[in-house]
């Protein structure tokens, strides 16, 4: 089996047993971080620079703490490894980039959403109730079990 963290915990509200949480949540202040310069012993490798510029223009990156570059960093010199032709490096790559967003997958367990799919969705008109749309359907004579309408 390949190591991950499995699916997402199911939202509390929609649980059937209502327990609380045996650990209380700490909420902690945002700290906005600027991406740090890429270091230089991996800055003059085209394939990570486009890689470290992929994360820094990323969504995501504006969610980013100090602590979160500094493990984007990390991760830019097993990149470096892996696109140096070390694959031995893929699956701990493949885990350090869920964990930031990589994919719709790593998004969607992690409960990310891009605000134009909402914003788009809020100003999409309301589709016509079935009925309306659909009452002047019927059922042609001799139609049998193929079920063929027609509209009138």
């Amino acid at each position: 089996m390949m190591p991950g963290r499995g699916p997402a915990p199911k939202d509390p509200k929609k649980r059937a047993r209502t327990n609380a949480d045996p650990i209380p949540q700490t909420v902690l202040r945002f700290e906005h971080a600027d991406p740090p310069p890429l270091p230089d012993d991996l800055a003059c490798r085209p394939m990570v620079v486009r890689w470290w510029d992929t994360w820094v223009s990323s969504p995501q990156a504006e969610h980013f703490s100090s602590t979160d570059w500094l493990f984007l960093v990390d991760t830019a010199y097993i990149a470096k490894a892996f696109y140096d032709g070390d694959l031995k490096q893929a699956p701990e790559l493949r885990l350090r980039v869920a964990k930031l967003g990589a994919t719709m997958e790593d998004r969607a367990r992690l409960r990310l959403v891009f605000a134009e799919a909402d914003e788009k969705d809020a100003k999409r008109p309301a589709a016509a109730p079935s009925r309306e749309r659909y009452a002047d359907l019927r059922v042609l004579p001799g139609a049998g079990a193929s079920g063929a309408v027609a509209g009138a």
